[in-house]
């Protein structure tokens, strides 16, 4: 026995350069961490989370910011104290409000002296209070907000709310800061609990967990890097997703990985060469599918909108580290541990895997034996659910932008009530200084303008704060932007309505461009990886399909079921982008096996079957977990986050269950050789040359 077991450890023991390699990519690993540590700790030092920092350089808006930043002063922080009873306001209300807003006055540099406007119904009193005291430092208007608020206080009845563009801008960058620690510790959480469901481990749940954890940490300090190089901007919003997709695809991966090590391990002795071998078979696929990933969100780079360029190559750096991680470190540290990372199910060598009814044979199955009648029924369950699509709410405003409603927010919805024919929010001009007399007189005679003032001025430029008689984000203002934007010429309008104007504007410009550029670029990987016209159309069908099915269940759920009173403008876009690129992700793996049965000499029913029943359950999994991952940013405070993940959420389950399960399989099915046209695959096999007949006794 004694002799046997040597014999075992000989068999089983890495030998030469294969005993060290492990330990150096972990080594190599464990200082890239250390170097790239301070670096991903900085990132939320760069982030921007203003609505004009989503906005293209060209934008009216953006104009009118960067303009604002060059007069005395700086960017100007403009704040609306709102002093409300349901009552009406009494004497002991008003001197109240009169003392707390003198003291806001005595400890900050305002542009003007705070001056109360009545309501008509006599119960709210709104003091507008503007300064450019904190500049251009986030921390420092984050600051001048948090005192305001700490001075003026209600008592007894009376509410005090401190709104305002100023007030908005900073509650939305609470919230975005306060992002990465909950969708951290949830995400691990979710990956978590879904691969001891998986694994049923107690031990290797935990290695692709930190391996994901580490590529998180790189890709943190790859963008960081992009940023103070290259001038990437970052979003909470684009790091917010870039988490979600290192742990999401990257557990895809790892799952994709670990199921063909543990299916090598039956029949290879060392484990080193058991990894090697499930390297060379899973390993092409899964550098193929996340290059198409990164190349369609590489496309988001030719978006006008500022956060959606920079959502792009954010993106991409996640899944690709993702990818580096998956393939050298999670590689490495398996080898080490052996074997009995996989306690209690250990893979024996020389066993053979375990024959279960397999549900997705079954699937399969039902899909082959009526295959024209289940794409038929597929794809009309598909354009049913796109219809949901004109059910979506209109275009999302600021007072909706949050899931839970701020103070900022409150004070937008008092006064709206309360001051109906008032805009609370002004419009800002910027008009050249030599014309800035005739530009006031025109804003004041202008439709829809309640009043005009001139304010500062400076660089060639004077500043015009117009309010306009409707309500912030409403039709009516709308309208007097347009009204002041083209009676006004050589000016420029600004400020949060107009910001969001532009924002839609731009967000239908990119529709327009980049989801072609999506569809071409990755239709044209597909068809030089697959070796297939016929393939890759059906591949980039079904996910567009996808797309706007989980779209339409949006439209039939988020106002009706979640409350959700508008759509972010950018929501199909990135959608659409992460949903196809996603999707033909897993179409690939499923593709792949199809092709390496056919290449066996599989008949094509036979080939897609084995496919489906040999990768169903992997697929099955890592689509869970993506669909998981992208699930969290369900619980965020942001409307556009909620929205985001939700879809993207929805459309993998669509994938994953409905379309590679049923359409796709059934596809190949239908097809048969005709999928691969015009590859060599789409010929039936040439049949063997007749043997000639031997001359017997022939001398």
């Amino acid at each position: 026995m004694r002799a046997a077991a040597q014999d075992e450890d000989e068999r089983t023991r890495p030998r030469g350069r294969w005993r060290m390699l492990p330990w150096a990519i972990v080594a190599l690993w464990v200082a890239v961490i250390a170097i790239a540590g301070p670096s991903a700790g900085r990132l939320g030092d760069v982030q921007v989370n203003r609505a004009v920092d989503y906005l293209p350089a060209s934008a009216d808006s953006t104009q009118v910011a960067e303009i604002q930043d060059t007069l005395p002063g700086g960017e100007s922080t403009d704040l609306v104290l709102v002093y409300h009873r349901d009552g009406g306001l009494t004497a002991a209300d008003r001197a109240t409000a009169a003392r707390q807003t003198a003291g806001v006055a005595g400890a900050h540099t305002l542009t003007a002296p705070p001056r109360a406007v009545p309501s008509e119904d006599g119960t709210t009193l709104m003091y507008p209070v503007s300064t450019t005291e904190p500049g251009q430092d986030d921390e420092a208007r984050t600051a001048f907000v948090d005192d305001v608020r700490e001075r003026v206080k209600g008592d007894g009845g009376l509410d005090v709310e401190v709104g305002g563009p100023g007030a908005l801008n900073v509650d939305a960058q609470k919230v975005y800061g306060s992002l990465g620690g909950p969708l951290l510790y949830t995400t691990v959480a979710v990956v978590a609990i879904l691969l001891i469901l998986i694994y049923r481990s107690p031990l290797l749940w935990l290695v692709p967990l930190v391996v994901a954890g580490v590529a998180d940490a790189l890709s943190m300090a790859v963008v960081h890097g992009l940023n103070r190089g290259f001038d990437v901007t970052v979003t909470g919003q684009s790091s917010a997703v870039m988490t979600i997709l290192v742990f999401g695809a990257g557990t895809d991966y790892a799952l994709l990985l670990v199921s063909r090590y543990r299916e090598e391990l039956t029949r290879v002795a060392r484990p080193h060469e058991a990894m090697a071998a499930a390297l060379r078979g899973c390993g092409p696929a899964v550098v193929a599918s996340s290059a198409t990933v990164a190349a369609g969100l590489l496309c988001l780079l030719a978006a006008d909108l500022t956060s959606s360029r920079g959502m792009g190559p954010i993106a991409a750096v996640g899944v690709l580290c993702a990818l580096l991680a998956m393939l050298t470190l999670l590689p490495a540290v398996l080898v080490l541990l052996g074997r009995r990372v996989f306690w209690p199910l250990v893979p024996v060598y020389g066993s053979e895997p375990k024959r279960r009814r397999s549900l997705f044979a079954a699937m399969g199955g039902s899909a082959g034996r009526r295959p024209v009648a289940v794409l038929v029924t597929g794809g009309v369950l598909l354009g049913a659910l796109s219809l949901g699509a004109f059910n979506l709410p209109g275009d999302l405003k600021q007072e909706d932008s949050f899931t839970s409603r701020p103070d900022s927010v409150a004070a937008m919805t008092t006064l709206a009530d309360a001051y109906p024919g008032r805009s609370s929010q002004p419009i800002t001009v910027l008009a050249p200084t030599d014309r800035a007399g005739a530009a006031l007189a025109k804003a004041r005679t202008t439709e829809g303008v309640a009043s005009a003032e001139r304010g500062r001025s400076g660089g060639g430029w004077t500043e015009l704060s117009v309010v306009a008689e409707a309500r912030p984000e409403s039709a009516g203002e709308r309208d007097t932007i347009h009204a002041l934007r083209e009676g006004l010429d050589g000016s420029h309008v600004g400020g949060p309505g107009a910001q969001q104007m532009d924002l839609e504007t731009a967000s239908s410009r990119d529709l327009g461009i980049v989801v072609p550029l999506v569809l071409l670029s990755v239709l044209l990987i597909l068809i030089v990886l697959l070796r297939s016209l016929v393939a890759p159309l059906l591949l980039v069908a079904a996910v567009v399909a996808v797309w706007g099915a989980a779209l339409g269940i949006g439209g039939l759920l988020f106002e009706p079921v979640l409350g959700l009173e508008g759509t972010d403008p950018g929501l199909p876009l990135l959608t659409f982008v992460f949903l196809v690129a996603l999707g033909v992700d897993y179409g690939i793996f499923l593709m792949h096996r199809v092709r390496e049965e056919a290449r066996r000499g599989a008949e094509p029913t036979e080939a897609a079957l084995t496919a489906l029943r040999t990768t169903g359950g992997v697929i099955a999994s890592a689509g869970l977990v993506l669909a998981a991952t992208f699930a969290v940013l369900t619980n965020m405070p942001l409307t556009s986050l909620v929205e985001m993940g939700f879809v993207i959420a929805v459309g993998v389950l669509l994938d994953t269950f409905l379309v590679r399960t049923y359409l796709v399989t059934s596809a190949s099915v239908a097809l048969q050789r005709k999928m691969w046209w015009p590859g060599a695959l789409s010929r039936p096999p040439a049949a063997p040359a007749p043997r000639e007949p031997e001359l017997v006794g022939t001398p």
